[in-house]
């Protein structure tokens, strides 16, 4: 079916929208309805068909479900319409979206979209309505970047299908995930896939820099500005002007670096040490750090209001000992790759040795994965690559037995602590919470974890 024969139903209580969306469609399509409170939705499908049905996620209606977005998706297939349904959402519900593709969505679209590509995703899904939304995820396209960035388990899906959507908006993005996971190919893979990819892609490891060059390293300085600034230079953000910043370990940098660098991003402009004079700035934000959110949410380490700054969505990067079977895609992969480099015939894996990467907890992830085939090729004298063939790095093996000990330490301190800090006060849980220096809610939380 092409788009000018479709007939469009759009659901959503911001009139705006409803507005914005008729006058974009009514030359493309054959007919358009808006509707604001979705529980007419059951009346409207009475009375007529759709081809494509634009549905908001989120309505303050007296539904109250945690989300609107899947119950009127449900009641919609519930009342028998083959339109294809697309979901409208914000910023922040991308990973709902995802998840309303497995519950029969055809599509989602981010709010502000753009209007041309808005149109494409109606038009594609005119055509392809009666297809079902899995398989047409399955024929999404991995973001074109270096070919590492490889994956088929449905993780590593759900996130080339979040960077298909995200990366045409100038939306900020942070990227959490364990070394070696990937961090930044996924940030490149952003970039040449965002409006700004012919421009500059700019990385800077932060949590590397000292409190003495941050400033001038990201800012740039004037000649004479400091002892040894003996020449202007533009700093990070400049440099990336029109283009994307890459911030990656921006969890491991100071309190002081961290109100520097939140001034910038709300001012939207730089100024050089040794000049009073503002430059601005108009870059794409992604960042990147190792550490837990968990962690990032404390504010005597990091700055709350930098976080929802640098946080309007959010990518998890999994580990690979989470990703199944991508621990052979990516292994056959790099036996390509060096076999290539290292001027030898194709070298393949057998049995033991896929049987044994399967088996492997790989602390260091993709990064260790790497090093190992990479050393069984330069070694192998074979064609082929066996257990005994694959050694594994004794320093991610030994940093994470030291760090599973730690913890393991750790819960069996904090274990006795409360423990002991109940029998004190008899069990009075509100006594024992304020000597622990933590809610009757956490402490409950820490009793049912270690089920005390």
């Amino acid at each position: 079916m092409s788009l000018k024969t479709a007939s469009v139903l759009i659901i959503d209580d911001d009139v705006d929208v409803l507005t914005a969306v008729r006058l974009l469609l009514k030359p493309e399509v054959k007919e358009i309805v808006t509707e604001k409170n979705p529980e007419n939705i059951r009346s409207i499908l009475a009375k007529q068909s759709f081809d494509v049905i634009l549905l908001d996620m989120n309505f303050n209606s007296s539904i109250n479900t945690g989300n609107e977005g899947f119950y009127w998706l449900n009641k919609i297939k519930e009342f028998k319409s083959n339109a294809a349904v697309i979901m409208i959402t914000a910023y922040g519900d991308i990973d709902l979206a995802i998840r309303s593709l497995k519950e029969g969505a055809f599509d989602f679209v981010v709010k502000p979209w753009h209007n041309e590509k808005l149109i494409n995703t109606i038009a594609d899904a005119a055509k392809n309505k009666n297809q079902s939304s899995a398989s047409l995820k399955l024929q999404i396209e991995k973001p074109v970047i270096g070919s590492e960035l490889i994956g088929d388990s449905e993780v590593m899906q759900d996130i080339f299908y979040k960077i298909n959507k995200i990366a045409p908006t100038d939306a900020n993005i942070l990227i959490l995930g364990e070394n070696g996971t990937g961090k930044d190919l996924i940030a490149k893979a952003i970039h040449q896939q965002s409006l700004r990819a012919d421009k500059a892609f700019i990385k800077v490891d932060v949590g590397a820099l000292t409190e003495s060059l941050f400033e001038s390293e990201l800012f740039g300085h004037k000649k004479g500005a400091f002892t040894d600034a003996r020449e202007d230079r533009l700093g990070r953000f400049e440099s990336a002007n029109n283009g994307t910043l890459f911030l990656d370990e921006i969890g491991n940098i100071s309190l002081f670096q961290q109100a520097k660098l939140l001034t910038v991003l709300q001012n939207r402009q730089v100024t050089r040490l040794g000049t009073n004079t503002p430059v601005p700035i108009d870059i794409r934000l992604i960042c990147a750090t190792n550490v837990p959110m968990t962690e990032l949410a404390n504010e005597s380490r990091f700055r709350k209001d930098l976080i929802y700054r640098i946080n309007t969505v959010e990518i998890i990067v999994p580990p690979l000992r989470k990703r199944g079977r991508d621990i052979i895609l990516l292994a056959n992969h790099f036996c390509k790759v060096y076999s290539n480099k290292y001027l030898k015939p194709n070298i393949e894996l057998d049995n033991s040795a896929i049987d044994k990467l399967l088996h492997y907890h790989f602390p260091g992830n993709v990064r260790e994965l790497q090093y190992a085939i990479e050393r069984a090729v330069i070694m192998s004298e074979d064609r082929v690559l066996r257990a005994q063939d694959l050694l594994f790095s004794p320093i991610e093996t030994a940093s994470a037995q030291e760090e599973e000990a730690v913890t393991t330490n750790l819960s069996s301190v904090e274990k006795n602590t409360i423990l002991r800090v109940i029998e004190k006060h008899n069990g009075n849980i509100s006594k024992a919470a304020k000597e622990l220096g933590i809610t009757r809610t956490a402490l409950y939380r820490r009793l049912n974890k270690y089920d005390i």
